[in-house]
């Protein structure tokens, strides 16, 4: 096991999950007081499982969309704009959370970095960190329980079709990282960079905080019981995914269908103890 590869992972979950569990939790309170508004992906009921579906159609189509723009108008200000694009309104959700004063400024100031240190792995990480966190947090309080459910089950297949079947996500995660994007978080070590997608870390940090509003009129610390333990399934089967792609260099992957089967498990114990 390459523990140097496996502990920057480890980092990497554990910052971007604790972030995006802290603005789950300011997001929930806000919408319990009335102070924001629901928000919602296709119906205002987030127990709709009509969100579910929405929101997994939104991601075919915008996956369809970056394909094609690969494949024929291949520009790299085309794919730095949308991540700028990305990056600024997570980040303003997330700098809202804690400096709202000045959380448009702090926004603005991480695209203009990303632009002017485009090469830096570490900013990429660290926008890729703040994005996720913002991006993950919303899309939790925008489905219920049901819904999320059924989205990550939904994506856990659609993962396994894309990196084995069409090979269509590998395509999209070579051409992506090549212009260090932060859509993906870079791992380098000694012997090779390592990629993981971003949606390895919005989907476990989605299910949590939607598990956590369920579970949020139990009061603090309790109510973060139960999204932890959904979490450390999660970690689990990104370390094991990676750690076969540390000894299978070149072999993609895909995390979340581990990643899903343990979240689910941990849940399912959680609720057979009584949490």
């Amino acid at each position: 096991m390459d523990f140097s590869l496996i502990s920057k992972l480890l980092a990497l979950f554990v910052v971007t999950q604790a972030l995006g569990l802290a603005v789950g939790i300011d997001l929930i309170q806000k919408i319990n007081a009335g102070e924001i508004e629901q928000p919602h992906i296709v119906t205002e009921n987030p127990g709709d499982i009509e969100n579910a579906l929405g929101l997994f159609g939104y991601i075919i189509f915008f996956t369809i969309i970056i394909l094609l723009a690969i494949r024929f108008i291949w520009r790299e200000w085309f794919f730095r704009v949308l991540e700028a694009l990305a990056v600024f309104a997570s980040a303003f959700l997330v700098f809202s959370v804690f400096v709202p004063e000045a959380a448009a400024m702090l926004a603005a100031l991480l695209v203009l970095l990303r632009v002017v240190l485009k090469e830096s792995l570490w900013l990429r990480n660290i926008a890729g960190i703040i994005a996720v966190a913002g991006a993950g947090a919303l899309v939790g309080v925008s489905l219920g329980f049901l819904p999320v459910l059924v989205f990550i089950a939904l994506l856990a297949v659609y993962d396994v079709i894309a990196v084995f079947g069409t090979k269509h996500m590998v395509v999209m995660a070579k051409a992506l990282a090549k212009s260090n994007l932060a859509f993906t978080y870079a791992l380098p070590t000694k012997k090779h960079q390592f990629e993981l997608g971003a949606g390895d870390m919005v989907i476990p940090l989605a299910f949590s905080v939607s598990v956590l509003r369920e579970g949020f009129s139990i009061g603090f610390p309790n109510y973060l019981l139960v999204p932890v333990l959904v979490l450390l399934g999660s970690a689990i089967g990104l370390i094991a995914t990676l750690e076969y792609s540390s000894r299978n260099v070149g072999k993609a992957l895909p995390a979340l269908p581990a990643q899903t089967a343990l979240m689910i498990l941990m849940l399912a114990v959680s609720r057979a103890l009584g949490f």
